[in-house]
């Protein structure tokens, strides 16, 4: 830290208690201050030759005969006129970043300038700051730190905007050429280690963004202000800086972040950080930090603009989000435990920002994220038991089918919520399964579909239709004919008839297969697998207990509507919602049923 001493006789100030301060001499005091509760005994000549304030004030209470000369909102108080009054004496006193501020306050306040005697206090603490206090690091900090009490002199001297000026001149120098020391915990495992010039490890980019935490949040904004205004920082540096910032002054607690002491103050505080968020499109911050100030932000109310403003950045990297960071808690009057008309405005903002982006379209990769994403979240918010089945099927459609290759997700999301909603209607079943299409779930998500009883029984068959037909095309030679089949989805009496004709031809495969594992039990009743088996891959893999009875009253069914109607249509048998592409085959099972081909 830098320093300057003034003066050179001994220091003969005395105090006779906390109250009173006194000039030990030869000569009796004739002059009486009083500067907050302190009031000092001192001598009329010293003083007169430094001030021109204090001559008029001392002939003003001559006239008036008064015994005390009150000095009202004396800037710096008591000490720094203690120190203005020892120059005057001529004894030693030395100037730091921590009174140098207050000091050149106090003697603008008394008009110790050239005028009144040459090489005054100003003007030797004008070429300290100059010289000295502006040319440190450090010190500057210091120095704008002590601004704040002492407004609105520090700010009229524009004492304040040189502090700012100096830091975020300092914070733009290349940082290979930065010779002070200063403070870069973050990254290592010592804390406040300090790391000098000649250190053998390489100063960061970001070597400064802790030093200026500690700066009050409005002095804080102003130099982030200056920084970005000089157009020469690195977004990311910005982004790191308010992130540091944000977990120094945050509180991790709910209970301290709400407080009635302390609400106004946080919510100033991520008002603040959000202003001076980078306003490019890489932001320069995570997504996930942007989520947290989202979650600070509804618990302290921010305002509408503020909150928009915020929600707006957020949805330009949600692809880069994570669930946990996503699970916002609603506030009232919304009776869901996580905000999920928050979510699905980030979703429908993100959407919007990338429509009609021809690029990002073809990527597809950022959309297979947010549409991960927006699984994850369905199955985080369906064990919500105030969570309406229109809601979830709201949230379900918030991404283009494109983003949901794979259904896998998304029907642990819909078992999720039918095992926690027991009490829905079988049309609200209906809907909610609708969203699922089992031709895009993998063949562990159908072995459990298969199974699942939460499940109506038509999605159960439609799994095990499809996975029927996968097994088919792979274990049986394509034709050389293509099949081409309809694109039209066939109304509810078209896929009863279907389903009825595809089970008849299910229900013949699961008969060899029956057959197959009798002649492989051993007597221990395990069964032995053969290598190569047709009929043991397709058969008692994909069809589960529960299925099988399943079949077995379909069975029925299709004897007691005609076995011949059936049947003719079982070749031809295919998806509610999804139809088979041009060229796959479509197989009974059996050797001796006829092929039936469309020609489009």
């Amino acid at each position: 830290m830098k320093f300057m001493k003034l003066g050179s006789k001994p220091d003969s100030f005395h105090s006779d208690g906390n109250s009173i301060r006194y000039v030990s001499s030869d000569l009796a005091t004739d002059v009486a201050f009083s500067v907050g509760e302190v009031k000092f005994l001192l001598h009329k000549f010293p003083l007169l030759s430094k001030s021109s304030c204090l001559q008029k004030l001392i002939l003003k209470a001559d006239e008036e005969n008064l015994d005390v000369i009150q000095l009202d909102d004396f800037p710096g108080g008591p000490k720094a006129f203690d120190i203005c009054a020892k120059f005057c004496y001529g004894m030693t006193v030395t100037l730091n970043a921590y009174n140098v501020v207050a000091t050149r306050c106090a003697a603008e306040y008394l008009g110790m300038t050239e005028n009144v005697d040459r090489g005054n206090l100003i003007y030797k603490i004008e070429a300290f700051l100059n010289t000295s206090i502006f040319r440190s690091w450090k010190d500057s900090i210091i120095a704008l730190q002590t601004t704040k009490s002492l407004l609105p002199w520090s700010e009229d001297l524009n004492i304040v905007g040189r502090c700012i000026e100096s830091i975020a001149s300092k914070t733009l120098v290349d940082p290979t050429k930065v010779t002070w020391s200063y403070k870069h915990n973050r990254k290592l495992a010592t804390a406040d280690l300090i790391i000098e010039h000649d250190s053998l490890e390489s100063v960061p980019k970001d070597w400064w963004v802790e030093d200026i935490c500690e700066l009050d949040i409005e002095m804080y904004k102003r130099v982030m202000i200056t920084v970005k205004s000089k157009g020469r920082m690195d977004a990311a540096v910005v982004g790191e800086a308010l992130r540091t910032y944000a977990v120094r002054w945050l509180p991790e607690s709910i209970e301290a972040l709400v407080s009635d002491d302390h609400i106004e103050r946080n919510k100033s505080l991520i008002e603040t950080i959000i202003c001076l968020l980078p306003p490019d499109k890489s932001l320069g911050c995570s997504c996930s930090f942007l989520l947290k100030l989202l979650k600070v932000g509804v618990l302290v109310e921010l305002d509408d603009s503020v909150r928009e403003e915020l929600v707006n950045k957020v949805s330009l990297k949600l692809d880069q989000a994570s669930v946990k960071d996503l699970l916002i808690t609603a506030r009232p009057p919304q009776c869901t435990v996580y905000d999920v008309e928050l979510f699905s405005c980030i979703v429908k903002r993100y959407a919007i920002h990338h429509e009609g982006d021809v690029e990002f379209a073809l990527s597809g990769k950022s959309w297979l994220n947010v549409g991960g994403l927006v699984d994850a979240y369905l199955a985080e918010v369906a064990f919500d038991p105030n969570l309406s089945p229109s809601t979830f099927i709201e949230l379900s459609r918030l991404i283009p089918e494109t983003a949901r290759p794979i259904h896998d997700a998304l029907y642990r999301a819909v078992d999720i919520y039918l095992k926690e909603h027991p009490n829905l209607t079988k049309a609200q079943k209906k809907q909610i399964c609708g969203l699922l299409n089992v031709k895009n779930f993998t063949m562990d998500a159908s072995m459990h579909a298969a199974q699942n009883e939460r499940l109506p029984l038509r999605v159960v068959v439609q799994v095990l239709y499809f996975e029927q037909m996968r097994v088919a095309t792979t274990t049986q030679p394509l034709s050389t004919t293509s099949n081409n089949t309809s694109s039209s989805t066939p109304n509810d009496e078209e896929w009863d008839r279907r389903t009825l004709g595809s089970c008849k031809s299910l229900r013949k495969q699961m008969d060899k297969t029956k057959i197959n594992e009798n002649k492989e039990l051993p007597k221990n009743g395990k069964m032995l697998s053969k290598k190569g088996s047709v009929n043991s891959r397709s058969g008692a893999q994909l069809l589960p207990s529960r299925s099988r009875r399943i079949f077995d009253k379909l069975w029925g069914l299709g004897k007691g509507n005609g076995e011949s109607k059936s049947s003719g249509t079982s070749g031809s048998s295919q998806s509610p919602t999804m139809s088979l592409a041009p060229g796959d085959t479509k197989s009974s099972g059996s050797s001796s049923r006829h092929r039936r081909h469309s020609i489009s």
